[in-house]
């Protein structure tokens, strides 16, 4: 019941997050699209796992820390804690701008909620931590705040954990798929050397690439956002997604570019006697 309750009451928020949303992705695409390293950086590609998910929990548990020091009479380590969580959440939310820039759709609009809740936690951080630093004869008042901070941070984080587990944002997409060793049909039509054409093994949707005597596929369905790679690019020994542009080795699968932090199933492909294609993942 509450959970539908939160839920119902961060959809009635669509309605401006979607606009803002949609003005705030332009111009995070724009920058982050000049550089591409920083992004591959922020988000996690070369981690193999979103980065912005593993530095949320600092400022968390230095949030809380804080609550418990102020309660415990312990001023000078609460506002260590507070100074380290404040910075700790600005590096959170430099990962969480450049998830953000490719993040699409109704999760976008919900994302937006989610940072627009968390500026407001942090500003009442910083409000907080400037009383403090003043040497104030009552901490009464910074600290309230800081309590106040920390149910909005508590309320972001429900959306944030929303936008993943509700809207699987950042999710990766064969992350249920088994791989398996049995050679299967590949329904093909003609495979072009230098081009990427749709096929199929069994249920799977594949795109498959010839290079001289090689025929190599992979699965259809980016891991980054669900994108189809038909119609997308070879570029470098790499097929290049056509929705935000993760690039994917045509023989193993493996990342070569973000905004993807998870790799592609791949499969091989031989000739059949008699004509036609089999196929079988191998990643």
């Amino acid at each position: 019941m509450l959970g539908r309750a939160f839920d119902r009451l961060i959809a009635a928020q669509e309605g401006w997050a979607t606009p803002l949303g949609n003005r705030l992705h332009g111009l995070l695409a724009a920058i982050f699209g000049r550089m591409l390293p920083l992004r591959d950086l922020l988000a996690g590609t070369w981690l193999g796992h979103p980065l912005h998910a593993m530095l949320t929990d600092v400022p968390i548990g230095a949030f809380t820390l804080v609550i418990i020091l102020d309660v415990l009479g312990q001023p000078v380590a609460a506002d260590v804690a507070l100074v380290i969580g404040v910075l700790a959440m600005l590096g959170a939310a430099l990962a969480g701008l450049a998830d953000y820039s490719t993040t699409d759709g109704r999760a976008r609009a919900r994302a937006t909620v989610h940072g627009t809740l968390m500026v407001a936690s942090l500003i009442l951080y910083l409000v907080s931590l400037a009383i403090r630093a003043g040497g104030p004869t009552s901490r009464a008042l910074p600290i309230a705040l800081s309590i106040v901070a920390y149910l909005v941070l508590a309320g972001a984080a429900f959306v944030g954990g929303d936008v993943v587990y509700a809207l699987g944002n950042v999710v990766d997409r064969h992350a249920w798929r088994s791989g398996g060793t049995r050679w299967q049909p590949l329904e093909v039509g003609e495979i072009v050397e230098g081009s990427l054409v749709k096929g199929a093994v069994g249920a799977q949707a594949v795109v498959v690439m010839r290079s001289g005597d090689t025929i190599t596929a992979l699965h259809d369905q980016c891991a980054h956002a669900g994108g189809s790679l038909y119609g997308g690019t070879i570029v470098d020994g790499c097929v290049e997604c056509p929705l935000h542009g993760s690039r994917f080795e045509i023989t193993t699968g493996r990342r070569r570019r973000g905004p993807t932090v998870y790799d592609q199933p791949a499969y091989e492909v031989r000739s059949v006697p008699g004509g036609g294609y089999e196929a079988r993942r191998v990643s």
